[in-house]
């Protein structure tokens, strides 16, 4: 704000002091001392009421409701996404599985007639009349 340095700052009490002198400096400088800080409190009060004035307060929790809502409707569109995302896999997976079970069966005689017949036939040719001892 003010390019004051140790210089300027130097230069500046000494007028002062020759200026006012020194029986009355310490006075001059508690009073301008009271003055500035008389200055920055009105200026302190000035700033809050036109915050009340115009509703900083209200404009502030507006912003944070709307950074709030923002986040909600961000975190609801990726859980959308994401439920998306599953009911897509589950459609995938209920058509595979319709599909392994809707392919036809394969009828060769292998069936378990056909083994059962099989089985039968091989013992009764272990089985034979002529094998048997009379």
């Amino acid at each position: 704000m003010f390019d004051i340095g140790f210089p300027e700052l130097l230069l500046a009490s000494v007028v002062a002091l020759l200026v006012i002198g020194p029986e009355r400096l310490p006075e001059t400088v508690r009073t301008i001392m009271i003055w500035l800080g008389k200055i920055k409190k009105n200026f302190a009060n000035i700033k809050t009421e036109i915050e009340q004035e115009i509703g900083v307060d209200e404009i502030r929790q507006q912003i944070h409701n709307d950074t709030i809502m923002k986040e909600l409707d961000e975190g609801r569109q990726h859980l959308e996404n994401i439920f998306d995302d599953v009911q897509k896999d589950i459609q995938e997976t209920q058509n595979e599985i319709k599909s392994t079970y809707s392919e036809p069966i394969d009828t060769k005689p292998t069936s378990k007639n056909n083994i059962a017949e099989n089985e039968s036939a091989e013992k009764s040719t272990v089985e034979s009349p002529s094998d048997k001892p009379a």
